[in-house]
């Protein structure tokens, strides 16, 4: 399967900060969206993505001060991006040895999707509970 595919399911909707805004604005975000990370934009460009992981690490080293800094001190700047065009198996390659959670999907640079592992391994588990449905089809036909 493709990614293309998983985002005509999933949707295109990518939930956004901007680099300026607090960690504890962030959080607040995180929060009230319910997903694990941001795509931190500046314009339309893809700057860096922050997820809970980058927040409690933030907190963890310098306390709650952490969040009153901008989210561009603690966001992970060497973003990994994933092509409408690759697929699953790919990207859960990727994702298992970058050991990242999200990746932002760009086509020509620009932001048309995120997908997340929880996306990815959703989508493998319907790809093999078809082919076992097709399988056992086609052992009950003889």
């Amino acid at each position: 399967m493709l990614v293309s595919q998983i985002l005509k399911t999933k949707g295109d909707l990518v939930f956004t900060a901007q680099p300026d805004q607090t960690l504890a604005e962030v959080a607040g975000l995180l929060h009230s969206r319910r997903v694990g990370a941001l795509v931190v934009l500046d314009a339309d460009r893809v700057v860096g993505i922050v997820s809970e992981r980058d927040l409690v690490r933030a907190v963890a080293e310098t306390g709650a001060e952490a969040l009153s800094r901008p989210v561009s001190g603690c966001m992970t700047r060497d973003v990994h991006y994933a092509e409408p065009g690759e697929t699953v198996d790919h990207l859960l390659a990727r994702m298992t040895d970058r050991r990242v959670r999200h990746l932002p999907v760009c086509r020509n640079e620009r932001l048309v999707g995120l997908v997340s592992i929880g996306d990815l391994v959703k989508s493998k588990i319907s790809e093999v509970e078809a082919e076992a449905d097709g399988l056992k089809a086609y052992i009950a036909a003889g």
